[in-house]
């Protein structure tokens, strides 16, 4: 099930294609090129250079590929390895994933920024959070307000990822204050754009970058607008509706390889003359994450199955991979660190890491309890066929 280089294809074998197959051989090459026997940089200012970085490196492997195609398991299988080897790599896909799919939602791409994207000419970032406005998006503050050819965005937007690196951001903003969800829009607003500024660095404990970003005035054409105006909200609820399975996917990559690591060193570590291996309660640590890592990626693969196979919204679907395999990551990595004792808290050892690196899966793209909002809400409305 776990190899040393990642999960195994074949507990989900009934929910892929050959060409998932060939397409992971690709990730794992460009992983093992450029990740083997290193780390993710340390500290805030590495992290931007080297994200920044690999958008080129991504691109020029094709490794963007199936987000241009549309094809969410393609990406569950790339978010997979590449969290398996670098946390880092997993959120520059992710991010790339997020600033181009609402383009191919909305069926146009103002300044060709989605396809630049893809071919990892250019990095993307998705700009819906504020301080007050986080699962609650209709009360943003963010404005838009139509003045001839040209939209004027006023306000400020909290823990963007990519805030401050990226090229072009998606940007949602009130054209309709008094109109709560039916009154945001969607723009696309490049990085160099007048009355927009970085303000500053966010930092997480995992590498990754993050920030805040202003708008004082900023001006863009009325064809940066995604979508038709006050249809932003459904273009965000697309694209996080079709790309939740894939944080599910991100979120098995680093259970996979902290379970891995947990095994690897219960098989070698010696204690009262035996390995931990040996003793049981060290085994139900490990059958219970086995157990609950392949749960979460039967629910992951299935979502984006349905997705891939034609179905106009995976709701609850997505919600149950993300809700699920989230958590379980989350207990996965803790019963890891737990098996490797000391070494698990040290700061250059891979569980360590993904033990920083994982907990932000729980929050972003909607929190577990939001998710369970959804999932109980879709059971409610249905009973009502």
């Amino acid at each position: 099930m776990i190899s040393r280089e990642g999960l195994s294809l074949d507990p989900v074998a009934a929910f892929i294609e050959p060409g998932h197959r060939e397409y992971r051989e690709r990730v794992r090459a460009f992983c093992r090129e450029e990740f083997a026997g290193g780390r993710d940089p340390d500290g805030d200012a590495q992290a931007r250079v080297r994200a920044r970085e690999l958008v080129g490196l991504m691109g020029s492997a094709g490794l963007f590929a199936p987000i241009a195609g549309g094809d969410v398991r393609g990406c569950l299988v790339a978010r997979e390895v590449l969290a398996w080897w670098s946390p880092l790599a997993d959120a520059v896909f992710a991010l790339q994933a997020l600033s181009a799919t609402p383009a191919l939602v909305a069926g146009r791409d103002p300044g060709g920024w989605a396809a630049r994207a893809v071919a990892g000419d250019a990095m993307g970032a998705f700009a819906m959070t504020e301080r007050g406005a986080g699962s609650d998006v209709a009360s943003m503050t963010t404005r838009a307000v139509r003045d001839g050819d040209e939209y004027v965005l006023d306000g400020a937007k909290s823990l963007i990822s990519n805030a401050g690196v990226a090229d072009f951001y998606v940007v949602f903003a009130a054209t309709d204050p008094d109109a709560g969800t039916r009154g945001i829009s969607c723009f696309v607003v490049p990085g160099d754009a007048d009355g927009f500024e970085f303000a500053g660095a966010q930092v997480m404990s995992a590498p990754h970058p993050l920030g805040e970003l202003r708008f004082n005035g900023c001006r863009v054409g009325a064809d940066a607008m995604l979508g038709d105006e006050g249809g932003g909200f459904r273009t965000g609820m697309a694209t996080l509706d079709r790309l939740r399975p894939t944080v599910a996917a991100g979120a098995c990559g680093m259970a996979g390889r902290a379970l891995r690591e947990a095994v690897l060193h219960a098989s070698e570590r010696e204690q009262f003359g035996r390995t931990l291996g040996s003793f049981q309660l060290v085994q139900e640590k490990l059958a219970e994450s086995a157990t609950e890592l392949t749960a979460a990626r039967l629910l992951t693969y299935r979502a984006a199955w349905e997705k891939d196979r034609g179905a106009p919204r995976i709701t609850v679907e997505a919600a149950m991979a993300k809700a699920f395999a989230t958590e379980a990551a989350q207990r996965i990595v803790d019963r890891a660190v737990q098996v490797l004792g000391g070494r698990g808290v040290l700061a250059d050892h891979p569980v360590d890491r993904l033990y920083r690196a994982v907990r932000a899966l729980r929050i972003y793209e909607g929190t577990t309890e939001i998710q369970h909002l959804i999932i109980g809400g879709g059971l409610v409305r249905d009973s009502g066929r």
